[in-house]
């Protein structure tokens, strides 16, 4: 892309999604995601009230009366993004691509953090590892990873979402909020999905098109997977060959449900050519609720 273009792009995102973090999201992050974590501040003497469990036993033996450890927010949060760049990113029937509303979504919640004050890394996975941006602050630091979103091609064009969940969870050593943002079109990342998420808190923001969910009836077309570049006929004028499709559909959404479910792993699901503000704010007062 050409570099003057690439700015237009690059200016363009900035100026939609700073005003939508600055605006709706950064109040929602800020009470969700602060004081997740509590850093030891000092001891001081036990008084009535005080939760038993906070109890110095060390400090306590050594004056022979109860003192109690007092912890405070910790100020600083590492948010990780982990960004599906898989050839079926490039699939869009409403006026906008998969990966051009996952580039939003990730430079929303980039400027929420910054704005917070947090740090911001970036893994871009495809059935690889193809790109890993380390956890930084600052607005020259968003601006490059929005660059990359906009302009990055990736390598392969498979989806394997275990390779970076592993990546991540040996990467990044101090517990983070890490979003997963793909269209899922994976299976079997169970054991990573557990490991990860007892080392960080992980959240799912599932992106998906229309078309992905029901076929219409526009007779024989031909089709092409993104991923695997295989290539076949399909009748779609034929309504037991629509309704597979869309049991099928409905088949994995429900599998993908259950595996978060299981491990308690909240999930936003957007949809290209629509609003993406809603999901992502009831997902952040989904959370709220639970604190």
């Amino acid at each position: 892309m050409e570099a003057q273009d690439l700015f237009k792009k690059v200016r363009k995102i900035e100026i939609k999604t700073r005003g939508l973090s600055n605006q709706i999201f950064s109040g929602e992050y800020h009470s969700v995601f602060k004081g997740r974590g509590m850093a030891f501040s000092e001891v001081r003497e036990y008084q009535y009230g005080d939760d038993i469990r906070n109890i110095d036993w060390n400090v306590t033996a050594r004056f022979n009366h109860p003192f109690v450890k007092i912890y405070e927010e910790e100020r600083e949060l590492t948010v990780m993004l982990l960004i599906d760049v898989s050839g079926s990113g490039i699939f869009g029937t409403q006026g906008q691509l998969k990966n051009e509303l996952i580039t939003e979504i990730a430079a929303v919640l980039s400027f929420s953090a910054i704005n917070n004050n947090d740090k911001v890394g970036v893994i871009f996975f495809s059935d690889k590892i193809e790109k890993f941006i380390p956890p930084k602050k600052g607005s020259s630091h968003i601006l490059r990873i929005i660059r990359e979103l906009i302009d990055f091609h990736a390598e392969n064009k498979g989806t394997d979402i275990s390779e970076a969940l592993r990546y991540l969870t040996n990467a990044i050593k101090k517990r983070s909020t890490a979003f997963i943002i793909s269209d899922f079109m994976d299976d079997n990342f169970d054991k990573a999905l557990q490991i990860a998420n007892h080392k960080h808190d992980l959240i799912a923001i599932r992106v998906t098109d229309e078309r992905e969910l029901t076929m219409p009836n526009v007779g024989l077309v031909k089709m092409r997977d993104a991923e695997t570049g295989k290539t076949r006929w399909v009748d779609t004028g034929s309504r037991r060959v629509r309704e597979h499709f869309a049991a099928t559909a409905r088949r994995k959404t429900a599998e993908l449900d259950k595996r978060l479910n299981r491990y308690g792993i909240d999930m936003a699901r957007v949809y290209t050519g629509k609003d993406y503000v809603k999901p992502l704010i009831n997902l952040f007062k989904k959370r709220e609720a639970r604190k």
